[in-house]
């Protein structure tokens, strides 16, 4: 006996769709050890692609154009914004920064997951105009802690240094936004964290029927024990 309403589940599964990836946007105040964390993710999960952005802010020692940052002048920067080439873009710390509306697009269409590494006003413009990404905001897991991590950089000025400290506090008041919370105390533990999230949302309903379309679909067929 086939059960109801099967031909019109095996229709809708068999409908093509492309496949489509998740946009994965990662916020936290500057010292809470969200660019270490995405670091650590991606070198554990092949399947993300992390978005390079384009900033004004001057490269630090070891970063590389084009792979942590795609640093370009201001008058550059402000002109992609009139060419209306960036998904977001913010002024943070007083430096601009901006993700490519076309390379986040191409890889989501390729059926890659994607991560932003943005502030929170980034991840505000993000979640206006695409609802489905998944937004997680890292705290670091105390006041003092923040400030010895910001210092013990020593790649910021003591100006800088205040400046972002100062502004941490406007950030984190925008952290219940957020589809999901990690605070940074143990590095393991919160990559495991990290990384958790990233597993659970590749196994929701959608799509899991999408990528095991032919599996179901031969399972509806198959005849009733």
């Amino acid at each position: 006996m086939e059960l109801a309403g099967h031909d019109e589940a095996r229709e809708r599964l068999l409908v093509t769709m492309m496949e489509i990836g998740t946009l994965f946007v990662v916020a936290a105040p500057s010292g809470a050890g969200k660019s270490t964390l995405v670091n650590a993710l991606l070198e554990r999960d092949s399947a993300i692609s992390l978005s390079v952005s384009h900033t004004t802010r001057p490269p630090r020692s070891g970063e590389l154009y084009g792979r942590h940052y795609y640093f370009v002048e201001r008058e550059v920067f402000e002109q992609q914004v009139a060419e209306g080439i960036f998904l977001e873009h913010a002024e943070v710390h007083g430096n601009l920064y901006g993700t490519s509306r076309n390379t986040v697009q191409k890889l989501l269409a390729q059926g890659r997951d994607v991560l932003l590494e943005i502030d929170w006003q980034g991840a505000q413009q993000i979640r206006a105009s695409k609802p489905d990404c998944v937004s997680v905001f890292i705290l670091p897991p105390s006041r003092a802690e923040l400030e010895r991590r910001l210092r013990g950089r020593g790649s910021d000025s003591a100006e800088v240094i205040e400046r972002r400290l100062r502004n941490s506090r406007g950030e984190i008041a925008h952290a219940h936004e957020f589809d999901y919370i990690i605070v940074n105390d143990r590095f393991e533990t919160a990559l495991d964290d990290l990384q958790a999230i990233v597993r659970a949302v590749r196994l929701r309903g959608a799509l899991q029927l999408r990528r095991h379309e032919a599996l179901i679909a031969e399972l509806l067929d198959g005849e009733a024990g």
